[in-house]
């Protein structure tokens, strides 16, 4: 069973790869894959074609990337950080590794 640090709706930071230092949220966790989708980050251009919802046309969408591409950013000194696991108040809590404190 693998341990996930990171999870949708986090603000994360590209660390390598054609986008690297953009930052973005979250919005998709593919876990079987071990990838992500970031708001923003590799973005690429389909052909849609044409449906009774849809108009059709060129549209911009998020691919996923690796999930070890991206670091999470620390909410208190808003930089990239490595996270960590610790029991508070019995229950487990994502740790930054630099500062110590909890994230949300």
């Amino acid at each position: 069973m693998e341990r996930w640090r990171i999870k949708k709706g986090d603000t994360v930071q590209v660390i390598t790869g054609k986008d690297k230092g953009a930052r973005g949220e979250i919005l998709q966790v593919l876990r079987d894959e071990r990838r992500v989708v970031v708001k923003g980050v590799n973005v690429c251009t389909k052909h849609q074609k044409p449906s009774m919802s849809n108009a059709g046309g060129l549209i911009k969408m998020e691919k996923s990337i690796h999930a070890s591409n991206v670091m999470l950013i620390d909410p208190t000194d808003d930089k990239p950080v490595r996270v960590g696991m610790k029991v508070i108040d019995g229950k487990k809590t994502r740790v930054s590794k630099r500062a110590g404190a909890a994230i949300n």
